[in-house]
């Protein structure tokens, strides 16, 4: 990607209802800090004055987040409606996101399930980390999961690296980072996972690759151009292939399709009718219910 500036956003999807972008990596979403400029809100709002929201903080609603430090596809609601049908999607886990990662050493495994608890570092001095159970200091730990599938094997600057798709099957802060982590396999470039070791590379290597949003008006299908490749950055030499990325993105895909239409079949999702958002039959916790009341009231229609 070219150099971060004002006007130089690229849009990978655009509709009525929805703009996703391929977010430069180190650039915030937003910002309430009067001396940061340059930010992916106000790339939007010079971009797209016309589209900008009064009635919201930022101009416009984001349906997820980046890092700071992430690169790659993020999806913008342009109205309350669409902000609530994305919403729903991402709350009955009929999202499907796919990460590019380079990551440090060489990954035995070519396919790994990750699973620790993540919560939140309570250690002075790094209170803006995240932490696994059973680490000093984590508080509340929460359940996680990640997939982590090997593509190549190769070297970045003469270091052994291993290219993944990873998986996010929760929505942790921090948690491919954490998780890679955890597992001896630093995100190359991750100053802060690696206890600022890792400071060499330009950028941290984490690139939110793929996005599918199936909500009930149109279905948001998105690929942010693998920026992993040697042709953009000669320090990554890649020495051997052990899947295609075409292949296992569309095996993720139909993986989606299939548990969305079996949970349909068994009556666990409403078929949902024409321009409406899914619903679910599934029970929720008071705290979950909590959150989604919290997060309809800011952004959905009543």
């Amino acid at each position: 990607m070219e150099p971060v500036s004002l006007d130089n956003l690229s849009i990978l999807y655009q509709s009525s209802d929805f703009i996703v972008v391929n977010k430069h990596w180190d650039v915030r979403i937003d910002s309430k800090m009067w001396y940061e400029k340059l930010t992916l809100q106000s790339q939007l709002r010079y971009r797209f004055p016309e589209l900008a929201d009064p009635d919201t903080y930022y101009g416009f609603r984001f349906c997820h987040q980046l890092d700071f430090s992430t690169s790659g596809a993020l999806c913008v609601a342009l109205n309350k409606a669409a902000a609530g049908s994305a919403y729903k999607c991402f709350k009955e886990r009929l999202v499907t996101k796919a990460y590019l990662a380079l990551v440090r050493g060489h990954v035995q495994e070519l396919k790994t399930t990750i699973r620790y608890a993540i919560g939140k570092n309570t250690t002075e001095g790094l209170t803006h980390m995240m932490c696994i159970e059973g680490t000093e200091g984590c508080e509340n730990p929460k359940p996680c999961q990640s997939e982590m599938i090997v593509l190549e094997y190769g070297l970045y600057s003469g270091d052994p690296v291993t290219k993944v798709i990873l998986q996010p099957l929760t929505g942790r802060t921090h948690q491919l980072r954490v998780h890679c982590s955890a597992i001896g396999h630093a995100i190359v470039g991750d100053f802060t996972y690696s206890l600022k070791q890792d400071g060499g590379p330009y950028r941290m290597m984490l690139h939110a690759y793929y996005l599918r949003i199936p909500t009930g008006k149109e279905l948001i299908e998105v690929t942010a151009p693998d920026p992993f490749v040697p042709s953009l950055d000669s320090n990554w030499v890649p020495q051997r292939v052990t899947r295609q990325l075409d292949e296992v993105i569309e095996e993720l895909k139909e993986s989606s399709v299939r548990a969305v239409e079996e949970e349909r079949q068994d009556g666990l999702l409403e078929k949902p009718g024409p321009g409406l958002p899914c619903q679910t039959r599934r029970l929720e916790t008071e705290e979950q219910r909590a959150v989604c009341e919290q997060w309809l009231a800011e952004w959905a229609l009543e």
